[in-house]
């Protein structure tokens, strides 16, 4: 089975990933352009930014699917040869980290659940890797931040920076977005 190409695109808030991964997809050729969403509009700043990203995808045919947990539930709505722009990793993982809150036991308290959550992940990703073209990964870069944390914000961070990793170890490329210039950390310029 022919793979296609993953790409994960890091870097500071604002940087200029979303707007650069989107540009990567929609200069090829050849594929339906798909977003998938991971934002919830829990506040007022986080609703501007997803009406932002809804704006500027607004001239391009995206086929948006809102899946702010559970990636592997968008599965069975990728085509062959799709090109696919998930946005974003670290928004992902916040709502995974407190998936159960409402109910009093949030994945972070209980053993083993982000675990499962970031092999479930990765598994993901290789499965999507299968069906799509190419498969553009967005994230956050929140290492090099404040020098002390909460236990919770620890726990993000340890597993945001593993994620990070991993991904990269099966990415063919991954580019880290600084004042908007991509640097190519891994694989060739595209």
């Amino acid at each position: 089975m022919v793979q296609g190409t993953v790409t994960i695109i890091s870097g500071g808030a604002r940087s200029g990933k979303s707007a650069y991964a989107e540009r990567l997809l929609t200069d090829q050729s050849a594929g339906r352009l798909v977003y998938i969403a991971s934002g919830i509009a829990s506040d007022d700043e986080m609703k501007q930014r997803i009406d932002k990203h809804k704006e500027d995808r607004r001239d391009a045919d995206w086929l948006t699917i809102e899946q702010p947990k559970n990636l592997h539930e968008a599965l069975p709505f990728l085509q062959p040869g799709d090109l696919v722009l998930w946005d974003c990793l670290t928004t992902w993982l916040a709502n995974e980290l407190y998936e159960g809150y409402d109910e009093g036991t949030p994945c972070v308290h209980r053993p083993g659940c982000l675990e499962q959550k970031q092999k479930q992940l990765l598994h993901t990703i290789m499965q999507m890797n299968e069906v799509v073209a190419h498969l553009v990964i967005v994230s956050n870069e929140v290492l090099d931040e404040w020098v002390r944390y909460g236990e919770e914000t620890e726990i993000y961070r340890q597993t945001i920076g593993t994620l990070h990793q991993r991904i990269v170890e099966l990415a063919d490329q991954a580019i880290e977005m600084d004042h908007g210039i991509p640097i190519i950390w891994k694989g060739e310029k595209l």
